[in-house]
């Protein structure tokens, strides 16, 4: 169960929330925010396909995060656009199933249903860390409801090395009880994914860790560690190879790659990687930030994502 109604983070995060229902009575949390007008949703209107729609932002985030960490581009965006953020299954206030098959090609499958189930179009997309990878596949599964893309430190391809920070939470038993029973994964990171900042304000950490509060809580945490793949042998390898492949399929678009330079995780060789696969994207480098973009240079993310919805 998430943390009191009166805790101070939710004063941070003033969203009403959506549920998508999936079957096995899970269910997929999201928020929805914006002019009413421009919400289309197969299951509130009858859509007439001659209307030109207004682009919508549709922002989708990693690990051990959840739709909080977009809560200011959010909180801008809804005076003007329609702003969706979605917990993928296992995270924030989606369901968290215990015996369930956490994979990056599942956890992208299911976001193209949702798209699909919500029926969006003209999506300026929101990617960060794990949700590079299942933002981006998703993209190249519905091309044509793209319009753009705002990627913030993340990855589409095969780990080039893995920190021993990462490694270390892959000790057999050691670090699936570290990251479920101690916290660590989590906690760990409201410390070591900023630069710029001292420290995140306690409401912004408080908020950060909600949703994970008990060991059965952190089950997806610990899958999107597993699902990091060592080796060829590993399932993901295949998904992650078979992405950057296809990502030039998206070069069409208007993208902007934001970049916290001082990201231990995804370094800046990681942000060539993109570069080499979209030659025209825009690049900004935040040479004082970590891998919590959002946390640290939300202003800047906001500017960059206003940008493309004038271009779209």
């Amino acid at each position: 169960m998430i943390s009191s109604v009166d805790a101070q983070w939710r004063r941070l995060y003033p969203f009403q929330s959506h549920y998508w229902s999936m079957p096995y009575g899970l269910r997929l949390h999201y928020i929805d925010e914006g002019p009413v007008a421009d919400r289309y949703s197969a299951f509130r209107r009858t859509r007439d396909k001659t209307r030109e729609e207004q682009p919508c932002v549709l922002a989708i985030h990693g690990n051990p995060t959840w739709s909080f960490y977009y809560r200011d581009l959010i909180r801008d965006l809804r005076t003007t656009h329609r702003a969706l953020a979605l917990d993928h299954l296992g995270c924030g206030m989606s369901s968290k199933p215990q015996h369930y098959r956490y994979s990056l090609e599942n956890h992208t499958e299911r976001l193209v249903q949702w798209i699909e189930a919500m029926d969006l179009e003209r999506i300026v997309l929101v990617v960060h860390d794990w949700g590079g990878a299942i933002g981006l596949g998703a993209a190249l599964q519905c091309i044509d409801r793209m319009a753009g893309i705002v990627v913030l430190n993340t990855g589409a391809f095969v780990p080039p090395y893995v920190p021993w920070r990462i490694a270390a939470c892959r000790i057999p038993y050691v670090g699936s009880w570290a990251i479920r029973y101690a916290n660590a994964f989590a906690v760990a990171a409201t410390r070591m994914a900023i630069h710029r900042l001292p420290y995140l304000d306690e409401p912004v950490r408080e908020g950060l860790l909600a949703p994970y509060d008990s060991p059965a809580n952190r089950v997806g945490i610990d899958a999107f560690v597993k699902d990091i793949p060592f080796s060829p042998l590993h399932p993901t390898y295949g998904v992650l190879q078979r992405l950057e492949l296809h990502l030039p399929k998206l070069k069409h678009l208007p993208i902007r790659l934001v970049w916290g330079m001082k990201d231990w995780c995804f370094r800046p060789e990681c942000l060539r990687r993109l570069e080499a696969a979209w030659p025209d994207a825009r690049t900004v480098e935040l040479n004082d930030v970590g891998h919590y973009v959002m946390e640290e240079a939300p202003e800047t993310v906001i500017e960059q994502v206003r940008e493309i919805l004038k271009e779209c």
